[in-house]
């Protein structure tokens, strides 16, 4: 298991990316209100800073890249997706419950 520790830089790669893929997702998908908007941006940005370092390295490890990227990459890429990632999949399945509710 990858030990990333409390390295500065790794939670810089990590915030970062995480901020991307939060960003990216509310680009992808409109939020329909304020309120939406910050419960996605604020979920994407838990969950990459929750799981990018898990994320990456999966990632890497799917693609057989893992042995070219250094640690900071791997959480950059992990954090991103894992934040991306998170709302597509709450966002999808809020917008299902309410149409079905309707």
């Amino acid at each position: 298991m990858a030990d990333f520790g409390n390295d500065g830089g790794l939670w810089t790669a990590r915030l970062a990316g995480a901020l991307a893929g939060a960003a990216v997702s509310l680009i992808y998908l409109l939020p329909k209100s304020r309120r939406e908007a910050a419960c996605r941006f604020l979920t994407g940005l838990a969950c990459g800073l929750v799981f990018g370092g898990p994320t990456g390295l999966w990632i890497a490890v799917r693609l057989g890249i893992a042995g070219h990227l250094g640690a900071s990459e791997m959480m950059l890429t992990g954090a991103a997706a894992a934040s991306l990632s998170a709302w597509w999949g709450l966002g999808v399945l809020a917008r299902i419950a309410e149409r079905m509710r309707q």
